[in-house]
């Protein structure tokens, strides 16, 4: 039990450079490593001083280095952590959509990208999916209630999304109404799972512009691989799949393997 109480107090630990244990630790030994300096040099003079100017000298060689290296040591070191937060939100901000707080396009591009890049690169045979899914009949929401209203709805179609998935899923608003959802390391079965489970996920939504409930829909069309596929031909698959979900009379999953001509009906 002690040892499960101290692996979760160094899990709770904050070391990345934006944490303050890091200030701390830079403080400590860094003060630690110039006494040590300061009596290592002073140590060579021991020999021809009397008792009286070694115990001095011990003294001058601890005291300084906590009075004047400890307080700056602890500033420089803040001063970096403060450097550190501002460059992860600057980064966060970047690849954020600033209204519904999921990945923007070029941030969940670049992940995807990134996670087919290192498939190919060490040739594996990891399965996946790409989810694109669209909301249906937004311009309706937007002309009858508002675009504040259709807003909240984006955020509120985003985060029941985010609510259905897996921690390692990533989730990204393409643009206007259209989000994109990649599930890494899942079988067809499970996608088609995750993508029925959002689309009743928001059709239960509680969605209540002027205190009344609207009903939301949402059409997904999905792209599954087996293997390394280019993003931009997987993109186009889901795509298509989605073209045909809306064509076929929204609200309803439409999923396909790569190279597969037809497509198969989720919901």
């Amino acid at each position: 039990m002690a040892g499960k109480g101290r692996q979760f107090v160094l899990e709770r630990l904050d070391f990345s450079a934006r944490g303050r244990v890091r200030v701390v630790l830079w403080t400590v030994c860094g003060t630690l490593g110039v006494m040590a300096v300061a009596l290592g040099f002073d140590s060579l003079n021991f020999a021809s001083f009397d008792e009286g100017q070694r115990v001095r000298s011990i003294i001058t060689d601890l005291v300084v280095p906590l009075a004047v290296g400890a307080p700056l040591l602890y500033f420089f070191s803040s001063k970096l952590r403060e450097l550190a937060i501002a460059h992860h939100d600057l980064a966060i901000h970047a690849s954020t959509d600033s209204l519904t707080s999921v990945l923007n396009r070029g941030a969940f591009t670049t992940l995807v990208d990134a996670y087919l890049a290192q498939v190919k690169e060490q040739e594996r045979s990891d399965a996946g999916a790409l989810l694109v899914i669209d909301v249906d009949y937004f311009k309706r929401i937007n002309d009858a209630f508002g675009h504040d209203r259709g807003d909240d709805a984006l955020k509120l179609i985003a985060q029941t999304i985010k609510s259905t998935l897996r921690s390692v899923d990533l989730v990204g608003r393409m643009g206007g109404e259209e989000f994109g959802v990649f599930l890494p390391g899942t079988t067809r079965r499970r996608a088609e799972s995750a993508a029925e489970r959002i689309r009743q996920a928001i059709n239960d939504a509680e969605f209540l512009p002027g205190g009344v409930k609207r009903n939301l829909s949402v059409s997904v069309g999905g792209a599954t691989f087996d293997g390394w596929v280019p993003f931009v031909d997987l993109y186009h698959t889901a795509d298509r799949r989605l073209y045909q979900a809306k064509e076929m009379g929204r609200n309803r999953v439409m999923l396909a393997a790569m190279g597969e001509d037809t497509p198969k009906a989720a919901a």
